[in-house]
């Protein structure tokens, strides 16, 4: 069976969604859609693999794609496990992270999948196999910018939903307190503050939330790479920390892990190397103080590489499910998440491909 790479697509994906107000900023502008890049790689016998990747600037990941990483991986051998690093090696006067790293960790999904389909077994058999199959999830709110009735009406929609543990994306204790108050003593409550405060900004704020029992403050610093500041932050208040989304590189991650400078690491399958990067350091993490709970507000392919590394890792955590209404929900029949929880099959590779109407529907653009 041949496994050389016949071609290799970047096709955008913007799903329209609604998070029960009005639509929350990205980068200073309205967000009415979730962006990424569906990655399909064809190999000559006519097997296809499916990545994700990273789209805060759709334009500019497709002409990465077109002009640099296609023409690099076309005609390799996609089994090859040199494959992705010399890939990384050969750009990396382009940069070390941002769109570069956003590419090359969709493409590294969907070299997975291939391996898997190949193999003609579920992802998470390769990655040593499956500790466990049915993956509970946590409601990941968007940011109500502490309207605290709009947060504690949607904390209350997450619990019917049937989440058992609920992630705020607030900065202020009074939000804080309308989602405890809702969700009762004993709910697991995160929040994600995106980086808000300077480390002199951050310890009396976070001290107030801390009356609210949070599992963890996620990214509370700005900048986000200070991880002596983070670990000071968690000396000071007692609060466990989370951070990882925005790291520049597999190192990084991993010296944030070894340092124990904090409690939960965040890597990204989209933007941090897909799951060549999840599986390393979900490994680095076993037996440690360290739990890695990666990163997955979003829907395609990483979403399904997360859960296949997660089944497969010792230590079991909760999968990040963002909460919000969706113009398609992708594998919503094949890989569903019912009652706060996906159960993964045994359908070999990711376990699904994107839906025809998905691909077909006016949310995917093919350029």
């Amino acid at each position: 069976m041949s496994t050389t790479i016949r071609s290799i697509d970047c096709l955008q994906l913007r799903l329209p969604f609604h998070h029960g107000a009005p639509a929350p900023l990205f980068a200073g502008r309205p967000r009415t859609t979730l962006d990424s890049g569906l990655v399909r790689i064809e190999l000559d016998n006519g097997l296809v693999g499916w990545g994700e990747s990273y789209g805060a600037e759709l334009d500019a990941l497709s002409a990465i794609f077109r002009g640099r990483v296609a023409p690099l991986a076309t005609g390799r051998d996609a089994t090859d496990p040199a494959l992705m690093a010399s890939l990384e090696r050969t750009l990396h006067n382009m940069g070390r992270s941002g769109p570069v790293l956003h590419a090359l960790s969709g493409l590294d999904i969907a070299i997975w999948d291939l391996k898997a389909k190949i193999a003609g077994v579920p992802l998470h058999v390769l990655l040593g196999g499956a500790r466990r199959t049915r993956l509970p999830a946590y409601a990941s709110l968007l940011q109500y910018y502490g309207d605290t009735a709009l947060v504690a009406r949607n904390v209350e929609r997450a619990l019917a939903a049937g989440f058992e543990q609920v992630k705020l994306h607030e900065k202020t204790p009074e939000a804080v307190a309308a989602a405890r108050a809702v969700m009762g003593p004993d709910t697991p409550l995160m929040v994600d503050a995106n980086c808000a405060w300077t480390a002199d900004e951050a310890g009396e704020v976070v001290t107030r939330m801390a009356a609210f029992d949070l599992h963890w403050i996620e990214e509370p610093l700005w900048p986000p790479e200070d991880i002596e500041a983070l670990r000071a932050l968690r000396v000071r208040t007692g609060v466990p920390t989370a951070a990882g989304e925005n790291a520049s590189s597999v190192h990084e991650l991993s010296l944030a892990a070894r340092a124990r400078a904090i409690d939960y690491l965040q890597p990204s399958a989209i933007k941090s190397g897909g799951v060549t990067t999840l599986l390393r350091l979900s490994r680095e993490c076993a037996g440690s103080a360290v739990h890695c709970a990666p990163q997955s507000a979003f829907f395609g392919p990483g979403l399904l590489a997360t859960l296949h590394v997660l089944a497969a890792q010792e230590d079991e955590v909760h999968v990040e499910r963002l909460f919000c209404d969706l113009g398609f929900t992708p594998y919503g029949d094949t890989v569903p998440c019912i009652d706060g929880a996906f159960q993964l099959t045994d359908r070999p590779g990711l376990g699904a491909d994107p839906e025809p109407a998905l691909l077909d529907s006016g949310f995917v653009r093919r350029i």
